[in-house]
């Protein structure tokens, strides 16, 4: 955590380097309001409407509210991390219209996922900010429609099962984060495809975006002469029901076992080395497929 004194101090020379500044954008004291009225109440911790007000969309606005005032007065690049309130949009769209070097993303649980939904105890669905409700999901879905929000990345969080709480279904005391990577990409088209939204769409947010706020859109993101073959096969027709062992990340906690994706990834270049091919994984894979873009 860093306060308004730490941001002023580290910009200015952030901003020299050219490189963005990635904020997980929420003010520690509309939290600790909503947490202080939840203890006064006596609230069940189990239940997701508590966790969800304990973490209330002000606490995103303020936050943003004080990077736009930051952005605007040091001109440093600032990139909003895991956006999930929708309310922030309408003054981030103004922030950009402004001319001022902000980048917003959202992340597949935000994208796929709604409030009413999250049944209680079920702390695998914890994250911070906190999924709400379907309304604002789709709100978060106009706003890369319209490109206030420039990206999706997963926010990965690869948490042993145990720091879950899955037993006592607290979400008071387990840890928040959300383990998605390998099922990101069909996670995000399956509610894409929903909406009309093209595939080239889910690209541009997944992969053409995110290389170029690295700084390495000369090498990644884009099928051309000249950059990196890392390409992934996708096949967008194929449903699956999510299990564990279609899982690719080590700790298999997740809110989206059970759920019924649309889109599969067949096969994972990397440089042109084929990394993963119909389940097989990195080192185990027995075939020298190499591919090039020419």
């Amino acid at each position: 955590m860093v306060s308004e004194a730490e941001l002023r101090e580290a910009m200015p020379k952030i901003a020299e380097t050219g490189l963005p500044l990635l904020v997980h954008a929420e003010m520690p004291a509309p939290i600790d309001k909503a947490c202080a009225e939840l203890e006064t109440a006596s609230a069940d911790w189990s239940r997701y409407k508590t966790y969800l007000r304990s973490r209330p969309a002000e606490a995103e606005l303020a936050a943003i509210r004080l990077l736009i005032r930051l952005c605007r007065e040091y001109r440093c690049r600032t990139h909003v991390v895991h956006l999930a309130a929708a309310e922030a949009l309408a003054e981030l769209a103004n922030a950009r219209r402004e001319g001022l070097p902000l980048t917003v993303e959202t992340c597949p649980h935000y994208l796929f996922f709604e409030a009413e939904s999250v049944p209680d105890g079920a702390t695998q669905f914890k994250c911070a900010p906190p999924i709400r409700d379907a309304r604002n999901r789709e709100l978060l879905w106009q706003g890369l429609r319209n490109g206030v929000i420039d990206l999706i990345a997963t926010d990965h969080s690869p948490c042993p099962p145990e720091m879950k709480c899955l037993e006592s279904g607290s979400f008071r005391s387990a840890w928040g984060g959300i383990s998605s990577l390998s099922v990101s990409l069909p996670a995000v088209w399956t509610e894409a495809q929903r909406r009309g939204i093209a595939i080239t769409d889910v690209v541009r947010w997944m992969a053409e975006a995110p290389a170029k706020l690295a700084g390495m859109e000369s090498r990644k993101g884009r099928i051309a002469p000249g950059l990196d073959a890392d390409l992934v096969v996708f096949d967008p027709n194929v449903e699956n029901e999510i299990t564990e062992e279609k899982l690719f990340f080590r700790h298999r906690s997740t809110p989206y076992l059970g759920t019924h994706l649309k889109g599969q990834i067949v096969t994972t270049l990397v440089r042109g080395s084929v990394r993963f091919d119909r389940g097989v994984v990195g080192d185990n894979y027995a075939g020298t497929g190499e591919l090039r873009v020419k």
